[in-house]
C-alpha cells in the first residue's frame, strides 16, 4: 500500500493513541474529520491498519516472568504446524519463525518461574519439538509498537 506523508502522520498519530477523535486528528494534520475518516477507512480496506487495541501492562496483570524461547525442531515442521501448537498456550505472546539454527522464537509471559517451567514443558512435549533454549528477562529496556516508515527515521543522518 502506497503511503503519504497525511497517511503516515495519521498512522503515528494512532499508534500514540488509537482512542483520538476524526476532529483531533484533523486539527493535527490539517485535515476535515470527515477526510480524516475517508483516509483511516482506506488505511483499514488496505491492510496497514489491522485493528485498534489498548496496550497493556503484564506485571499489572500479574504476569511476572518473561522469556524467550529458541524453539528447534526435530524434522522440517511447517510454520503453520509450529504456529497451531503454540496457539493453544495463551501464554505465548509473540511466535515466529526464524533465521539461524532455531527454527522459531516465542515470548513467553507467566504468573511465576513454576508456571513459566509448565508452560515450557508442554511445549516441549510436543512431537515436533527437539529441543528448547531460553532466556528470561531482567529488565525490558525498550517496547513500542510498530510505527509507519517515514523519511525522517529512516533518514541515517539523523
Amino acid at each position: 500500500m502506497d503511503l503519504d506523508r497525511l497517511d503516515t502522520d495519521l498512522l503515528a498519530l494512532l499508534v500514540e493513541d488509537a482512542r483520538r477523535s476524526y476532529a483531533d486528528l484533523g486539527a493535527r494534520v490539517g485535515l476535515s474529520a470527515s477526510a480524516v475518516k475517508r483516509r483511516v477507512d482506506r488505511l483499514r480496506e488496505g491492510g496497514a491498519i489491522t485493528g485498534f487495541t489498548a496496550r497493556l501492562d503484564p506485571g499489572a496483570l500479574g504476569w511476572t516472568v518473561e522469556g524467550y524461547v529458541e524453539l528447534f525442531c526435530r524434522v522440517s515442521t511447517p510454520p503453520e504446524a509450529i504456529r497451531a501448537a503454540v496457539a493453544r498456550f495463551p501464554e505465548v505472546v509473540d511466535a515466529s519463525t526464524v533465521s539461524g539454527d532455531a527454527d522459531a522464537v516465542l515470548r513467553i509471559l507467566a504468573a511465576d518461574m513454576r508456571h513459566f517451567e509448565r508452560v515450557l514443558e508442554q511445549i516441549g512435549a510436543q512431537p515436533f519439538v527437539a529441543r528448547t533454549k531460553s532466556v528470561l528477562v531482567l529488565s525490558p529496556l525498550l517496547r513500542r509498537p510498530a510505527q509507519p516508515p517515514s523519511a525522517e527515521r529512516n533518514d541515517p543522518a539523523r
